[in-house]
């Protein structure tokens, strides 16, 4: 009753000492599909974990809590793109069982053992990192420019800062950064990862699959029992009773801020994410969270209910929830600028993603007519704020609500992502612009507030695009040509590309050291592109009246073409990718890390993204070898130290809490057309077999 599959076979999954997380068991039998054998899933596998040359003890007695009750259940996937394409789906039968909320406190490494099948045994590998207990850091914050990549960064330069016979006459405050790394993004079980995988990966120290978020995805109906792992927030919280700072310029459910609280596989539980922020988890035992001091984005449609025309979880208002919770709740700049230090708040500005630098400072005219208020009545949200307006009101919340203790932040440019998806480049290097002007006014507020020194900054993305620039373009003499093999000749490269008219010419100024461009619609633009991209037309020129739709679906089926009113002086560039695909990809470069302040040097050199984490943990002091003076659940009797023993874990309780993540059940038919191992299941990053008759996620 096991799979026939061969799977990827990684080292080693990591572990923060203290950190709570879940395991989940699975045993497969396939009913049908070239894997099939006509056996029952075995219901009476074992699990054990030991320490590395120590004896194995059966996990309850490890991690001194109850059995967990079995689970049955079947799921459908395609073996291979044929059978999706035949409509000839497997059936896999499941028998499960799942460890809630356990820990690892003693650094080393361990074995974990599934046994099933009369003696066939799937083997992980986890290790427990060392570090020292020690607080290094009052403040942290972290910096994430979504989809932001080394070229895009080399091309906000040219376009944002003068340069002189081959110098620049000015420096990014990125480029003032003592560190520089680069990471790896690449996720458990794809090679290319998406937000939700990539934030997870640097907020748990955990890979996960795409889409989900502070999970290790399981095969079971419902998206919301999957295994989790404890996030650096929620550790925080725990620990020091740490207050925690959420900001982004993506409607505040996406990914990258919902990954700091939501557990689930399905980075599409919106409703669910909003509950997550304010609750925390609640359908099982999990760390405590009483809501994050500041959470500022977009996403109103998520706050309120269906009498607006919004969607949220039991049709709830969710400003209400958070106003009933202590939440001062603000709607626009003006308000923001005026709202109490003292209090929790939280702060939505527009439906849906915020507007973009180059629309509220440059092209206004496109935040009209939107109907995207924050408050549901449909007028236009014209007062937003920025990313820069967002964090710096945060850090004074922070400050003051900590009373001096420390806290953590996330600030996220979303829209470098959002714009690099649709080829808006323009827009996409502004945000990235916009992001290195809030990094400068953040390292000026800190200096200014002397807090500068107990402050690590952080500044990373977590995936990147495959963007660059490889010269220029005359748009003048594209525009007046008549065929796309002409129009082809204005693209001037190596000595024809000529300098960045960005600055040399136009009279837009800015306020002293900031750096935008003086001319957003120069005759010579750039000549720049992505490497994955869906059919479109492409003049290279700034779109003045709001973000490009470079291709459009012309017929019942997800089939796109370019679409006709999106840079009609261009010419047609052929897609590269899937026609059901509308818009471009994330690729699979490396993306740096910039760090300044205690314990920069963490962050030198190139590794995987979850060494971010480990980097982070490491200097706010997170890791707990002896939780509560006494050796904790899960140290096993292989501890040198006291014999004690304290239970934190329960295997099921639900709590009556519970507002969101129980109550929705996805179809368990999966439609991918990949594995096995990457369409229904989550194969623990250390497994040693080469066949998988279970999966064991952690």
């Amino acid at each position: 009753s096991f799979l026939l599959i061969n799977v990827l076979i990684l080292y080693k999954v990591d572990f923060l000492a203290g950190q709570y997380f879940d395991i989940r068991l699975e045993v497969h039998a396939p009913v049908n599909g070239s894997q099939a054998n006509g056996k029952l899933p075995d219901p009476n596998f074992t699990f054990t974990v030991a320490k590395v040359n120590s004896t194995a003890q059966n996990a309850t007695a490890y991690f001194k809590t109850s059995e967990p009750t079995l689970e049955r259940w079947n799921f459908t996937w395609f073996e291979d793109l044929f059978a999706r394409d035949a409509k000839t789906p497997s059936l896999v039968n499941v028998t499960s069982k799942a460890y809630r909320r356990v820990a690892l406190h003693e650094p080393g490494e361990y074995v974990a053992t599934l046994t099933y099948n009369n003696g066939t045994k799937t083997t992980a590998n986890w290790l427990v990192r060392s570090m020292a207990e020690v607080r290094k850091s009052k403040n942290v914050i972290l910096f994430i420019g979504d989809g932001m990549t080394t070229n895009m960064i080399t091309a906000a330069r040219l376009i944002g800062h003068k340069s002189v016979n081959g110098r620049y006459k000015s420096r990014m405050m990125m480029d003032q950064f003592p560190v520089l790394g680069h990471q790896h993004t690449l996720s458990l079980d794809s090679f290319i990862t998406d937000s939700a995988n990539s934030a997870t990966a640097l907020y748990t120290g955990h890979k996960t699959t795409v889409n989900a978020l502070g999970v290790y995805a399981d095969s079971s109906k419902s998206p919301f029992d999957d295994p989790k792992v404890e996030s650096i927030a929620e550790i925080f919280h725990r620990i020091y009773n740490g207050h925690v700072g959420i900001v982004s310029t993506a409607f505040i459910a996406d990914a990258t801020p919902a990954a700091l609280t939501a557990h689930t596989r399905d980075r599409g539980q919106y409703g669910a994410v909003v509950d997550s922020f304010l609750n925390g988890i609640t359908n099982y035992t999990w760390t405590n969270w009483t809501g994050p001091d500041v959470l500022f984005g977009g996403g109103a449609e998520q706050f309120f209910n269906s009498t607006k025309g919004g969607n949220t979880y039991k049709d709830l208002d969710y400003y209400a929830q958070f106003a009933k919770s202590g939440y001062n709740v603000v709607m626009n700049n003006t308000a923001l600028e005026v709202t109490s230090n003292s209090s929790k708040t939280l702060g939505i500005f527009s439906v849906s993603n915020m507007a973009k630098w180059l629309d509220r400072n440059v092209y206004t005219q496109n935040l009209r007519n939107q109907s995207n208020s924050p408050d549901g009545n449909k007028k236009d949200a014209i007062d937003q704020p920025g990313l820069k307006e967002m964090t710096l009101k945060a850090i004074d919340i922070l400050e003051s609500r900590s009373n001096g203790t420390g806290w953590f932040m996330m600030s996220e440019a979303a829209s470098i992502d959002k714009m690099m998806h649709v080829l808006d480049y323009d827009r996409a290097l502004g945000e990235l612009l916009e992001l290195d002007d809030t990094i400068k006014a953040t390292v000026a507020k800190l200096k200014a507030m002397g807090t500068f020194n107990e402050t690590l900054i952080v500044v990373t993305a977590d995936h990147g695009h495959g963007f660059d620039v490889m010269g220029s373009v005359d748009t003048q003499y594209l525009n007046a040509q008549k065929t796309d093999r002409k129009k082809r000749d204005a693209i001037g490269t190596y000595q024809n590309s000529g300098l960045s008219q960005y600055q040399l010419t136009g009279n837009l100024t800015y306020s002293e050291g900031v750096y935008f461009p003086s001319n957003w619609d120069p005759r010579y633009t750039l000549f720049d592109g992505v490497s994955a991209n869906p059919d479109h037309r492409e003049n290279y020129q700034v779109h003045k009246d709001g973000p490009r739709m470079p291709a459009q679906n012309i017929t019942p089926a997800a089939d796109y073409y370019v679409d006709y009113k999106d840079a009609v002086t261009g010419f047609v560039v052929n897609g590269t990718l899937p026609v059901s695909n509308e818009q471009g990809v994330h690729s699979l470069t490396d993306v740096p890390v910039f760090a300044m302040g205690p314990c920069q040097e963490l962050f030198g050199g190139v590794y995987s993204s979850i060494d971010v984490f480990f980097g982070l943990a490491e200097c706010m002091g997170l890791s707990r070898v002896n939780a509560d003076g006494v050796t904790p659940a899960g140290s096993g009797s292989t501890s040198s130290k006291s014999g004690t023993t304290s239970a934190s874990a329960n295997s099921s309780s639900t709590s009556s809490k519970s507002l969101s993540q129980s109550s929705t059940a996805n179809n368990s038919s999966s439609t991918s057309s990949k594995s096995q191992s990457q369409s229904s299941t989550a194969i623990n990053s250390g497994s040693t077999s080469s066949k998988v008759g279970s999966t064991l996620s952690t």
